[in-house]
């Protein structure tokens, strides 16, 4: 069973097959800059019940450069529009997380019993965060599985690795995961990730099996990170075996405003998806066949055995005519119905007995 353990502000947490599923809350850009802001998000998360809060580290110049040429321009017509015809550098100026925050944001998480962990965009981004946060694991945004010089390094911290895939290619997840694990990752969970940032997610394009593919094909834990409004989605991963789960996390009143606002979900949404995951978790359970209750063991009672149905003489010989297989479960199983045809009765026995094994010869 895949599993590890990181510490965190409650005591150890051990995430994996068989635990409870990891619940990740991603502040992204949605703080808008504002420190009250990204305190409002944190105590959001921790009430909801999450597990951790993550932040995205990066400045605008670690992540791209101040260029207005055409490819540096974002112009995909389904991208939020709060996003359109600005510059990748023009959006992350507005979007990135001040470096000076995240000290005062650990405080405040360890004193809200939350992990607080970050993605890091590029080395310089790394350094940072283990000198100044050391979380107790990373997580790889999407856009980075190619980025392999960052992935040794993210490796070479010897700290757990969540990675979602998003739009890799299979090869480009197996190179990823060969890089990280040659490197020094000995704990691995791949998010299947969607990155279509829509407020109205397509099932049809979500794949969730490309999740339980992903875990045999790369012998890692699997989870789901959720880059689309709702909850229905995740919280069908969850039943399908998903150890970890993402969604964006936004303050109450400002999805409007938030840059990433229209595909996260606010204080009500978080905490109704986090009482069904709970749920969900509860109704995938364990493997256990046979009774799931006490119920159920008592229901079993209403099974068929095998019962006298006509008056028998004592050295009468049982047959179709005076021995059936009806409910309830009082008499011999059914399975032995044929082996007691022909033998005979040691005694009188009275219609509506159950047949048991002291009244044959």
């Amino acid at each position: 069973m895949k599993t590890f353990t990181i510490p965190t502000p409650k005591g150890n947490r051990t995430i994996g097959e068989g635990q409870p599923v990891f619940l990740i809350g991603d502040m992204s850009a949605n703080h808008n800059q504002n420190f009250d802001t990204a305190v409002e998000i944190i105590k959001i998360a921790a009430e909801a019940g999450l597990d951790a809060i993550k932040l995205q580290s990066y400045l605008p110049n670690t992540i791209t450069m101040d260029c207005n040429k055409d490819w540096f321009i974002i112009k995909n017509k389904d991208n939020p529009d709060i996003w359109k015809s600005k510059s990748l550098y023009q959006l992350y100026q507005q979007a990135f997380t001040p470096r000076e925050w995240i000290p005062k944001l650990k405080e405040l998480a360890d004193q809200l019993g939350i992990v607080l962990f970050s993605t890091p965009f590029s080395v310089d981004d790394l350094n940072y965060l283990e000198t100044t946060l050391n979380p107790p694991l990373y997580k790889i945004a999407s856009y980075e599985v190619t980025h392999i010089p960052l992935l040794k390094e993210v490796a070479r911290t010897g700290k757990p690795v969540i990675l979602s895939t998003g739009f890799a290619t299979a090869d480009e997840i197996e190179l990823a995961v060969k890089t990280l694990r040659e490197n020094g990752t000995l704990n691995l969970v791949l998010l299947h990730c969607v990155t279509a940032y829509s407020s109205e997610p397509k099932p049809e394009q979500t794949n969730l099996n490309t999740m339980l593919d992903a875990g045999k094909r790369f012998n890692v834990t699997i989870g789901f990170s959720d880059n689309n409004a709702g909850i229905e989605i995740p919280l069908q991963a969850a039943m399908m075996g998903a150890t970890v789960i993402e969604k964006h996390v936004v303050a109450d009143n400002s999805k409007s405003e938030a840059l990433d606002g229209k595909f996260s979900l606010d204080s009500q949404e978080l905490k109704k998806f986090v009482k069904s995951v709970k749920r969900a978790e509860k109704t995938r359970g364990k493997v256990n066949y046979g009774p799931q209750s006490e119920t159920e063991k008592a229901n079993a009672h209403y099974r068929q055995s095998i019962f006298v149905v006509k008056n028998i003489k004592a050295n009468e010989q049982f047959s179709s005519d005076n021995l059936k297989v009806i409910r309830p479960a009082n008499g011999l199983a059914a399975k032995y119905y044929e082996d007691v045809l022909g033998k005979a009765a040691k005694q009188d026995i009275e219609k509506g007995t159950p047949l048991n094994w002291g009244f044959i010869f």
